[in-house]
């Protein structure tokens, strides 16, 4: 009796969680084809698109534990295509590799927002990347569902706390309404209940990679939009997203990786076919060991052709990074500082966008190193065609 009375409770407490939860969900969009898949193929693939919290243990491998328990009789494939530090630029030039040439996705979580906010990447480069990484998604496959989550981070919860909605919010949500896809505000819930005491950053959440008390937070809401979606019937067919006008024609949605060995190498510039450091500063996992396009002395040049709207490249950053001129089509000469905050204690995987908003067509890339000892590694170039 006391057994069936706690059950009794906890049903009720969980029922109220959700509840509660539902406040942080946007339904502008439904899971249907997933449902579909669920239901009827009975065989679902989920990719995970994001930084190092997707990347690393805890929501993510919550998802999966729960579904292929909740749905015994699906056969479930789980693709884990989170990068530690990376945004919606480099998501939006490396889905092609990462995320379509792993086979059809039906249904694809993808955040952004505290990576966008942690790299300073700007407004119209978020845009243009998010938009382009949903448009990419659909035209690979016009089935797919797409899932867009905002993180918190200490930055956004200052935001809210002064009335005003973080950037990186906005553009996710936006997003999400003009394509209509599901939106979980968890930066948004995450400060809402710590405002209203039930729990705590510095003890509880930990951090913006969230403790194992704060990966669970987010599995829990997350769940809470998988259930609903869920428990409906089928529905009698699939649907094919039907793509409007873009709200920005400069989206990266023809982003990619163009191969380092189609530059047209000038002076000092060399490729390394399996780039790895020589001392023993920390790397990431797919830019170690591959092929890398280095220059180690002063005024290395190195040119690239491409036809596209925007290109950049894909860096390796690591504690001699250093500065780089570049111009495109043997225009303004601007440059760059390679080097980031984080670069002394890791070589880091870097993205810069260094030419965008370009006529279609053929350009030139001509990249310069600086005067000193700096290094110069390029893992790929970036190119939205």
């Amino acid at each position: 009796m006391i057994r069936s009375f706690c059950s009794v409770i906890f049903s009720i407490c969980l029922a109220v969680s959700a509840m509660a939860q539902q406040r942080f969900i946007s339904q502008y969009g439904d899971l249907n084809n997933t449902l579909y898949h669920l239901k009827e193929d009975k065989k679902v693939t989920v990719t995970f698109l994001g930084g190092s919290i997707t990347n690393m243990t805890g929501w993510r491998d919550q998802v999966g534990d729960y579904l292929r328990a909740a749905y015994p009789h699906t056969r479930w494939t789980f693709n884990n295509a989170g990068i530690p530090s990376l945004g919606s630029l480099p998501h939006s030039f490396r889905f092609g590799r990462d995320v379509a040439e792993l086979g059809k996705t039906d249904l694809l979580f993808l955040e952004a927002a505290v990576n966008d906010q942690v790299n300073e990447t700007n407004e119209i480069t978020q845009r243009r990347a998010m938009e382009g990484i949903i448009r990419h998604a659909l035209a690979v496959n016009p089935e797919m569902n797409i899932v867009l989550m905002a993180f918190v981070d200490e930055d956004k919860m200052a935001d809210y706390r002064a009335g005003k909605i973080p950037l990186e919010v906005r553009v996710h949500e936006d997003m999400a309404k003009k394509y209509h896809l599901p939106f979980i505000n968890l930066a948004k819930e995450v400060t809402t209940r710590i405002d209203a005491g039930e729990f705590t950053w510095k003890e509880d959440f930990k951090d913006l990679h969230p403790s194992p008390f704060g990966q669970t937070l987010y599995f829990n809401t997350i769940k809470v939009l998988l259930d609903e979606a869920f428990s409906k019937p089928a529905p009698a067919k699939l649907v094919a997203a039907k793509l409007p006008k873009p709200a920005d024609k400069f989206n990266y949605e023809k982003g990619k990786y163009a191969d380092i060995h189609q530059a047209k190498i000038i002076r000092g510039f060399r490729i390394d076919e399996r780039w790895k450091p020589a001392d023993n500063v920390g790397t990431r996992e797919g830019f170690v060991n591959v092929p890398m396009l280095v220059s180690d002395s002063a005024n290395a040049v190195v040119e690239f052709p491409f036809t596209g709207r925007a290109v950049g490249i894909a860096i390796v950053s690591g504690p001699d990074a250093g500065t780089i001129s570049y111009s495109i089509d043997n225009g303004p000469v601007q440059t760059k500082n390679t080097h980031t905050q984080w670069s002394n204690g890791l070589y880091l995987p870097w993205y810069l966008l260094l030419g965008d908003g370009l006529t279609a067509g053929p350009h030139t890339l001509r990249i310069e190193t600086g005067g000193g000892k700096e290094v110069c590694r390029i893992v790929y170039f970036l190119v939205n065609e």
